[in-house]
């Protein structure tokens, strides 16, 4: 595994902008979609991407090298993750009060995104309203990580926000 500082300005191996708009539709996002957003971000790194609310979550893609590609047995592991995760609905957890500047200054803003570091790969969670989006990854570069939540939360804001 390895971690890439964000570079200072963008040089002349920058990625391209993902590829999805979602300024101009109204829709539910499509498992492919999402998928592609992420595939496109995180590369051949991707392991996992889970959909979740706050009572069901659903698996939209798993790297075929992954639980010998059986995706109930992924399910069942995945579901501690989940479970884990869904404490980003609570407003505490997204730090809310620190966007309006109550004890804190300056204000932090709104929440984004949370990335959590592991020896071994990376978790990734977007939460708009009371849908989330988690991926998995081996490796993330710190530019495309940003790329990547702000696509999946836009898409998850044009649906259900």
């Amino acid at each position: 595994m390895s971690r890439r500082a964000a570079p200072s300005t963008p040089g002349p191996t920058a990625q391209p902008p993902l590829p999805v708009d979602v300024t101009h539709s109204v829709h539910t996002p499509t498992e492919a979609e999402t998928v592609s957003i992420c595939r496109t971000a995180v590369g051949d790194a991707l392991r996992s991407v889970i959909h979740f609310t706050r009572d069901d979550s659903e698996l939209l893609y798993l790297r075929k090298d992954l639980y010998g590609d059986d995706r109930r047995r992924a399910l069942e592991v995945k579901a501690s993750l989940v479970e884990r995760e869904r404490v980003g609905f609570s407003s505490d957890e997204r730090y809310e009060p620190h966007a309006a500047g109550a004890g804190s200054d300056p204000a932090l803003g709104d929440y984004e995104f949370t990335v959590r570091v592991f020896t071994d790969g990376f978790v990734c969670r977007v939460i708009v309203g009371d849908h989330g989006l988690l991926l998995t990854a081996e490796d993330l570069d710190v530019d495309r990580v940003e790329e990547v939540a702000v696509a999946l939360r836009g898409l998850l804001a044009t649906a259900y926000g």
